[in-house]
């Protein structure tokens, strides 16, 4: 269906430095949550941030950032290179799972986003 996605990059304070969410048409959630990781590392090297912990609540992206998990499906793979890519380009990045509740602020961007779609 309709997807879209949002990054939150914060301070170690809890200072937000820079939020974005944007539509992307029709795709899946992980298509979803691989954009969001882009763009979010995408500013972040923008920002000259030198030390990243990105915090998902998808499970799957985690693990697969972390080489737990082998990226299988080929649009997912591709997004999974172009994100190493941009986070070489960090001094250090490191992913952290989380459920959604601990996310609301990306969370709410992004069905502010689909509702102003509708």
């Amino acid at each position: 269906g309709p997807a879209a996605y949002a990054y939150v990059l914060e301070a170690e304070d809890g200072t937000v430095l820079a939020t974005h969410s944007e539509t992307i048409g029709v795709a899946t959630n992980n298509v979803a949550e691989y954009s969001a990781l882009i763009a979010g590392l995408e500013k972040a090297v923008e920002l000259c941030v030198g030390e990243l912990e990105v915090i998902s609540d998808s499970e799957l992206m985690v693990k697969q950032m972390r080489g737990e998990y082998k990226v299988k499906n080929e649009a997912l793979r591709e997004l999974s290179l172009r994100a190493s890519r941009v986070a070489r380009d960090l001094g250090s990045v490191t992913y952290r799972a989380v459920r959604r509740e601990h996310n609301r602020l990306a969370d709410q961007l992004v069905n502010d986003a689909l509702d102003a779609t509708k």
